[in-house]
């Protein structure tokens, strides 16, 4: 069928193409048809030549009528066919974009592709509409109904924005092992079993586990983080009280940074962290002590992406927890190697964000001052 249709680039032609097909800068339609031409100049079949381009027989047919009949320009630029017509009308896709936006049926969770089908074939003239079509006209308006995302709209106000940059400036400074920057967050943890005993991965078969589990209760783990080094501390504990809190603390300025004048500790608003935590756990003269050698920092609400433990705590969970651990023993030895692991390959948390970067990124959200600048 192609024999009529012999290709024959001039040389200008011929070096045009190549040096288009060697710098890579083109669409990939457009390419492919530069790659069938030089081909087929070359005196390539079309066999090898819809292997090597990886195309159909059918598209070297027309890239070679169309550079035979109209021009070059015409067998490199052909367009799209359309394809068949769309299932929905403009109105029918509107009746879909306000029904997607809308409430479910009463008795219904969320809206999903089969419900919207059904629903939108009962208020259109369409006897039968496919989930695909749904899906299709759904992605044509950014529409995902049967997700869901919880969202926390912080206040940002005088209160936020000066935690926010005290600790911004915090992290910029230049370290200073007599006042280290400490980020202390905890993250809970269900202790979860099997109930029947996985089958280990073979050679062609993966590792399987029973869907089924049975929890074994929960821990707690609390995380420190230095803000300038590669050191991290991680203890488990069955709570998170008061008491437990404090000890962290305590360990925090005896047992990790003995030498050290002050720890400034960057943290969230939970009630525990609090230095009445430390009078409530340690006689005064003993809670005195351990507070003088701190400098509590505490993040806005509903701004726990301005403290690095929850950084860490993300990389933890990822490489350390994303598994079943059914008690408490096991967690400690796991965590504690993952946490020996992760210093020893000299890991630290870079932030990127600073003060003069809030005020432009967010300037908008800043309030605005009662006196100007003179």
């Amino acid at each position: 069928m192609n024999v009529r249709y012999r290709v024959e680039l001039s040389q200008a032609e011929r070096d045009e193409l190549s040096a288009l097909v060697s710098g890579g800068k083109q669409p990939v339609r457009r390419l492919k048809r530069m790659q069938i031409l030089l081909a087929a100049d070359a005196g390539v079949g079309d066999e090898a030549i819809a292997a090597s381009v990886q195309t159909s027989g059918s598209t070297i047919y027309r890239t070679k009528r169309r550079f035979v009949e109209i021009s070059l320009e015409a067998a490199l630029s052909e367009e799209p066919r359309p394809g068949a017509a769309r299932k929905l009308s403009g109105k029918e896709e509107v009746q879909l974009v306000a029904l997607a936006c809308s409430d479910p049926p009463q008795g219904c969770v969320r809206w999903t592709l089969k419900l919207l089908a059904n629903v939108l074939v009962e208020v259109t003239e369409q006897s039968s509409i496919s989930r695909d079509t749904i899906r299709r006209r759904l992605d044509d308006n950014d529409l995902k109904p049967w997700q869901q995302k919880m969202w926390c709209i912080a206040k940002i106000d005088g209160e936020y924005i000066a935690r926010m940059e005290d600790l911004l400036d915090l992290y910029a400074e230049p370290p200073d092992p007599k006042r280290p920057v400490v980020c202390f967050d905890e993250s809970p943890i269900q202790l979860i079993g099997e109930v029947r005993v996985p089958i280990k991965q073979k050679p062609g078969k993966r590792y399987r586990y029973d869907s089924e589990y049975k929890r074994n209760g929960t821990a707690n783990l609390f995380v420190m983080v230095d803000a300038n080094r590669s050191w991290r501390k991680v203890k488990t504990t069955d709570r998170r009280a008061n008491e437990d809190f404090a000890i962290c603390m305590r360990d925090l300025i005896d047992v990790e940074y003995p030498d050290a004048d002050k720890i400034r500790v960057v943290m969230d608003n939970l009630s525990t962290h609090t230095a009445s935590a430390v009078y409530q756990t340690f006689p005064a003269a003993e809670a005195r002590r351990i507070l003088r050698r701190l400098e509590f920092h505490y993040t806005p609400k509903h701004a726990s992406w301005l403290n690095m433990a929850e950084i860490e705590i993300g990389v933890m969970r990822r490489q350390c927890l994303d598994r079943r651990i059914d008690n408490r023993e096991l967690l400690e030895t796991e965590v504690r190697a993952w946490e020996r692991r992760r210093t020893k390959s000299g890991a630290k948390i870079r932030w990127m964000f600073s003060t003069d970067q809030a005020r432009v990124k967010m300037a908008q959200s800043y309030p605005t001052p009662t006196i100007k600048e003179s």
